[in-house]
């Protein structure tokens, strides 16, 4: 198994936790009204016309003016036109330093010439999908095998909410059960099932929207951290039909926003074993930014199933996968009889594993794996973790920044801290209330961060690459005191 990971040193998930618990008693810190108006005016009003005018426009055709969650930043999403590297570039030819990184997927950097003059060639020779097999799917999903120790066979999807719902019905025909136990805050995507306690842990189905109250019948989620929670619910399912799998992110909910003990993943399989329910390793966002051998290696876990998404296609479309034992992912065989009599999967996807995606998720898994790309990024995560943790202390600011690897964490208002208790539910108003105030000024510091030329996962993640330098980092650590120059008490 590959040794080489993104991450030198594991944060300390109790004192992380610490940290948090005050940062949401404390009064909130954000940027001040005055600088928020002067970035709207100058910067976003008088600097960015053309992203302006366009998404203007685009609100005619398109609900909210994007199509992706991500795109939104206040005052009005940016349009870029350049993806290089480390750097992205809008329409109106300013450049910012890409700390988002289309999510997570881009470990090498956005748009890599070695993967694009492949990509580039297919597309000159046999066209981006032909619904017949091609011989990249092969090559990814024999590079993905021999990559992480449990992943025995993979198959391609078009995303990981994808991947997550074709596990479910995996384990539910190898287990012959029917219960689902997720961690709270966690997400799987965005499928009925697992829309289940997403963001803030106990949230059960409040933040479900449009799905009806009943397809949660059987997904339960526990605490983060709590072992004791688990096995209670585990151990409850047992007079309910038992439990078909445990779906869990290694390194906590919403990519370790929340972060986990470093032996909780162990404890984890150790109780999955106990109570015969399958383990499903999310590695959507940690998969080959971890490391080769994923979370899972770091970790020392085997699990039984494992999703991928994001860098499985290096960024280009059709970005998803479930991987896993042989005797679970016979039960996604497409069409070939495999000398079991079983009932397989329902799953389908006419653009999944395209030659273009299988092409480019290839090439990118080699590249990172022969460039050691994950400690790479690793290390500049630890540069620029390092670096805003000075210059939190060096404002007096009660901010929180940590990182796994190339997994980095501001937080400024704690918004994902908070969590529902359902035995005091008179408390569920105040949380929401609270999130939703806190949610707006992460916004705000989104688009502060943006105006010094600094994208950002909603103000509060970024996401390292190994396309940056140390230099790099340092300059955008100018660009973040410069922000925290301009911070304040926001008073009610």
């Amino acid at each position: 198994m590959d040794t080489r990971f993104a991450i030198s040193t594991y944060p300390d998930a109790v004192e992380i936790s610490k940290k948090l618990d005050a940062l949401i008693k404390s009064p909130i810190y954000s940027i001040s009204r005055e600088a928020l108006a002067h970035y709207e005016r100058t910067y976003f009003d008088e600097s960015c016309p053309l992203s302006k005018t366009m998404i203007g426009e685009a609100k005619h055709y398109i609900p909210g003016g994007v199509q992706h969650n991500l795109a939104f930043n206040h005052p009005f999403p940016l349009v870029m036109k350049k993806a290089e590297g480390a750097y992205l570039y809008d329409i109106d030819g300013h450049r910012y330093f890409d700390f988002l990184q289309a999510g997570g997927p881009t470990v090498l950097g956005s748009n890599p010439p070695s993967v694009r003059e492949k990509v580039v060639e297919l597309l000159q020779d046999g066209g981006p999908s032909t619904g017949l097999f091609h011989e990249y799917e092969y090559k990814l999903a024999k590079k993905v095998c021999e990559s992480i120790p449990s992943v025995e066979m993979f198959r391609m999807f078009n995303s990981g909410s994808e991947a997550c719902m074709a596990a479910i019905r995996v384990a539910r025909l190898a287990t012959g059960r029917k219960n689902i136990i997720k961690m709270g805050g966690a997400y799987h995507g965005w499928s009925d099932q697992l829309a289940y306690g997403i963001r803030l842990p106990g949230t059960k189905g409040i933040q479900a929207h449009g799905v009806p109250s009943y397809l949660f019948k059987h997904t339960q989620e526990f605490f983060p951290n709590n072992l004791d929670a688990l096995e209670r619910t585990l151990r409850l399912n047992k007079l309910r039909g038992g439990t078909a799998a445990v779906f869990i992110e290694p390194v906590g909910p919403e990519s370790g926003t929340r972060p986990l003990d470093k032996n909780f993943n162990k404890e984890v399989e150790r109780l999955c074993h106990a109570y015969h329910a399958l383990l499903v390793f999310d590695e959507v966002v940690t998969g080959f930014r971890i490391g080769m051998a994923g979370a899972q290696g770091y970790f020392g876990v085997s699990p039984d199933l494992t999703v991928f998404g994001k860098v499985i296609a290096g960024g280009y479309p059709g970005a998803g996968g479930l991987g896993g034992k042989q005797d679970y992912m016979k039960y996604l065989a497409a069409g070939i009889q495999t000398g079991d009599k079983i009932h397989k999967a329902l799953v389908g996807g006419t653009m999944a594993a395209t030659p273009l995606s299988c092409v480019a998720g290839y090439y990118t898994l080699e590249e990172i794996d022969k460039s050691d790309a994950c400690k790479r990024a690793g290390l500049m995560g630890d540069r620029l973790t390092k670096g805003l943790q000075t210059l939190i202390e060096k404002h007096s600011l009660p901010f929180v920044a940590f990182n796994q690897g190339s997994i980095c964490h501001l937080e400024t208002v704690g918004t994902m801290h908070f969590s529902v208790n359902w035995k005091k539910p008179w408390t569920i108003p105040h949380v929401i209330a609270e999130t939703a105030k806190r949610k707006k000024e992460m916004e705000y510091m989104g688009a502060a961060y943006m105006a010094e030329g600094l994208v950002t996962l909603a103000g509060s993640r970024l996401y390292t690459s190994a396309a940056y330098t140390e230099e790099m980092i340092d300059e955008s650590l100018k660009a973040f005191d410069r922000v925290f120059s301009q911070i304040e008490c926001i008073k009610d």
